[in-house]
């Protein structure tokens, strides 16, 4: 991929803040090289400038969206989801990654989808994006970070009922979601030797198995294995003494258990600003950490901190994955610019 080339930000559910929090994310960073890939009939006019090519998005000017254009079959209604919308929904993310394996963008940041809504109109047969981008790469082994300025988190298990956990948790789940972020940090965030913490899954990590066994029969095995290897490892450890200022100065990234137990840190210390990126893919993928927002859609309400949290990280990524694998496409291909 072209580290240069303008990162692919996906429309995501048409109904939701999707195309509000592009044209302010836009505002606000008038030099971030983008492209968003959606219906320019779902954005206002004058707002935006059709390009038939990625590369012209620089040709677009500041604060204006350089627009892809992804016809839809129906109109963008906030706040109602249409199902006859899904499969463009879909396709667009596939799009997206299809440029940027083909070097025409150097990232893919997505707004969020609407489940429902893709599952009643495209049979939709994934959890989320996560899935599906692992389906279009092939299905390597992802993870999901979420992460801010002073915490990166790993959740091993992610959208299952916490009842579902400990038979979910095996060893090599957390292996690979271990080895996964370990290769992450080191390929994408630039850390030669990353230092990682890991949490334990019950209260006080099992404390000495009086309250649950997961910690010695599943958790300690996968470090001891992982810490042969020279990986840098803390843990098991108590989760409720992992998150505080000093602690988080001692690690580079805490791999959780479940769901909550990751999230639940990162949305306290930053709710507006936190990203979520797709570990483990042969692309960089970002995604703003917040939902379609249906409530509020269309009311000028959204703030669009984590988007543009999300579009600066991808861009910093792509960079670094450039860097470090030398792998820069040759330049794209100019094409022409249409004033919205």
């Amino acid at each position: 991929m072209h580290p240069d080339a303008p990162v692919a930000l996906t429309c995501g559910e048409p109904a939701g803040l999707g195309a509000e929090i592009a044209l302010k994310a836009r505002a606000a960073l008038p030099e971030l090289p983008l492209v968003w890939i959606g219906d320019p009939a779902h954005l206002p006019p004058g707002a935006w400038a059709a390009v038939d090519d990625p590369g012209r998005a620089r040709d677009v000017p500041p604060r204006v969206l350089p627009v892809l254009p992804h016809r839809f079959p129906a109109p963008a209604v906030p706040g109602r989801p249409d199902p006859a919308n899904a499969a463009a929904t879909i396709a667009v993310i596939a799009r997206a990654v299809g440029l940027v394996r083909a070097g025409a963008a150097s990232a893919v940041c997505t707004l969020p989808i609407h489940k429902k809504a893709l599952i009643d109109g495209a049979g939709f047969a994934f959890p989320g994006h996560t899935e599906y981008l692992a389906h279009l790469a092939g299905d390597p082994p992802v993870a999901m970070m979420l992460a801010c300025p002073g915490l990166r988190v790993v959740p091993a298990t992610i959208h299952i009922p916490l009842a579902a956990v400990p038979a979910a948790l095996t060893r090599d789940r957390l292996e690979a979601t271990i080895r996964t972020t370990h290769a992450a940090l080191i390929r994408d965030f630039g850390i030669p030797a990353p230092r990682i913490a890991v949490a334990g899954l019950n209260p006080h990590a099992g404390e000495g198995g009086a309250m649950g066994r997961e910690e010695a029969t599943v958790i300690a095995p996968v470090l001891d294995r992982l810490r042969d290897e020279g990986m840098v490892l803390d843990g098991p450890r108590a989760a409720d003494t992992m998150f505080h200022e000093a602690a988080r100065a001692h690690y580079d990234a805490a791999v959780c258990m479940y769901h909550d137990q990751a999230l639940i840190p990162i949305k306290t210390i930053d709710f507006a600003g936190g990203v979520n990126v797709t570990l483990g893919l042969p692309f960089v993928r970002t995604s703003p950490d917040h939902g379609t927002a249906l409530d509020i859609a269309g009311r000028g309400l959204a703030d669009p901190a984590s988007l543009i949290a999300a579009l600066t990280m991808a861009r910093t990524l792509a960079r670094a994955r450039a860097g470090h694998a030398g792998d820069i496409a040759p330049p794209v291909r100019r094409g022409g610019v249409r004033a919205g």
